[in-house]
């Protein structure tokens, strides 16, 4: 049984034919060719955090697979009363095919996958979003033709966003360099994992946004403070000053540089309008490949890999 929960856990192989197979079903449906390969499969979607992208996405993906998607709020069930994550998952393993959740605590995604005895996939915790990095990286290779060999660099906070770019970026032979302020960094283990794939000078962390930008293929950026945050806003605001993807920023970058952001932007915060709407189109095209991307995802772990044998 194969899981999303974080994408320390998928090989490069893994990923990369995640990524192969997200660019056959996204031909596909631009060509009106039909992809039921999860017919009459249910995914059980539970949010306790709230989302435009991640539901939509999907809810949109699972019915183009011929899939029934089920949305389930923290309101809708049990487990938002006190049910322990071990029953919760006992009991929707014998309803669903398949659960993704998009919660707070990455303990409580690993505690469904050791109880369930269904896939479970990560639709973004607190510690990662493995979903959205995939996304990214066909977004990248959709634009630039390959991975390795490419510079990606991360302007602002060590989030879940950064812990999985970390993490999808190295695998995939890019290199990465970061910006954040003292005080921001990733946790001990990513910022250990980095060290570890990306010796060579292929990983670095400094708190000079221009340093980390300069020769980058890829910039991307995340809002200053995440969802949960809110209470940290003017704190946050104040140790983020300076470090915003802007026109100056890019100069450094090599020619032909991307700008990625998971959305929602805040412009004037952590970018600029002016970068922003420069690079809509790649922005958006992210956006869209959310779908494709968490479709093969769905495919991969619901059929166990077997999806076109």
């Amino acid at each position: 049984m194969k899981h999303l929960l974080k994408l320390e856990d998928w090989s490069t192989e893994e990923i990369i034919n995640t990524l192969n197979l997200a660019d056959q079903l996204k031909y596909e449906q631009k060509h009106g060719i039909e992809h039921k390969l999860l017919k009459g499969k249910t995914l059980g979607m539970i949010f306790e955090k709230s989302s435009t992208r991640t539901r939509v996405s999907f809810e949109v993906g699972m019915t183009q697979l011929g899939g029934y998607p089920l949305f389930l709020s923290s309101n809708d069930l049990q487990i938002g009363r006190g049910e322990p994550v071990e029953d919760t998952a006992r009991v929707l393993s014998r309803f669903l095919d398949a659960i993704m959740i998009r919660t707070f605590e990455q303990s409580e995604v690993e505690a469904l996958a050791e109880y369930g005895s269904i896939p479970i996939i990560n639709g973004l915790t607190d510690y990662c979003h493995p979903c959205q990095v995939l996304a990214d990286l066909m977004t990248i290779r959709e634009f630039k033709g390959k991975l390795e060999g490419l510079k990606m660099c991360f302007i602002g906070d060590g989030n879940n966003m950064m812990n999985s770019l970390i993490v999808g970026a190295l695998s995939t032979g890019m290199s990465f360099s970061a910006a954040c302020p003292k005080g921001y960094m990733p946790p001990e283990h990513i910022l250990e994992f980095g060290k570890k794939y990306g010796a060579n000078g292929k990983f670095e962390i400094v708190t000079d946004p221009m340093e980390a930008a300069k020769g980058a293929d890829v910039v991307y950026t995340d809002v200053w403070a995440s969802m949960g945050q809110e209470e940290e806003k003017k704190l946050r605001e104040k140790a983020f000053a300076g470090y915003q993807v802007n026109s100056e920023l890019m100069t450094v970058t090599n020619d032909e540089c991307m700008v990625l952001h998971c959305l929602p932007a805040h412009r004037g915060e952590e970018i600029t309008a002016e970068v922003f709407e420069a690079h809509a189109n790649e922005i958006f095209e992210e956006a869209e490949n959310r779908l494709h991307a968490q479709k093969a995802v769905l495919v991969e772990c619901m059929t166990d890999g077997k999806s076109r044998d």
